[in-house]
């Protein structure tokens, strides 16, 4: 993000994301790049979306017999009071986070997603 500070811009890093490395299915995380491809942003702003949409929505039906087998690490960061609120969700629901992210796919919203430019985004 680049902030303007007395009649200047300086790059500074986002204080209100932190990083997060997990495992989720492979085949998710492929369908997430088509999909960011498709629609203008990155995979975490997706995930971001629908994990948004599912604490909205405060329920979660997840048949852990079903979990994924090809799950792979995934890092990337997300926003420090979304991921907060999902390990407190997923804790609550007696779920991994990776299940509540992996289940969130299904919720996300593409007519209210960030673009890639949010990232380059100008604050004063």
């Amino acid at each position: 993000m680049w902030k303007l500070v007395s009649g200047r811009i300086i790059q500074t890093t986002d204080e209100t994301r932190i990083k997060f490395r997990t495992n989720i299915s492979q085949e998710i995380l492929e369908k997430l790049e088509e999909l960011s491809e498709r629609h203008n942003t990155h995979s975490n702003y997706l995930l971001e979306n629908g994990l948004w949409n599912v604490l909205a929505a405060g329920v979660i039906e997840y048949d852990k017999n079903l979990r994924p087998v090809d799950r792979i690490q995934y890092k990337t960061t997300y926003d420090k009071e979304l991921l907060e609120s999902v390990k407190e969700f997923a804790k609550d629901h007696k779920l991994f986070i990776n299940d509540v992210i992996e289940y969130s796919v299904g919720y996300i919203d593409f007519k209210d997603i960030k673009t890639k430019e949010h990232k380059n985004r100008l604050e004063s």
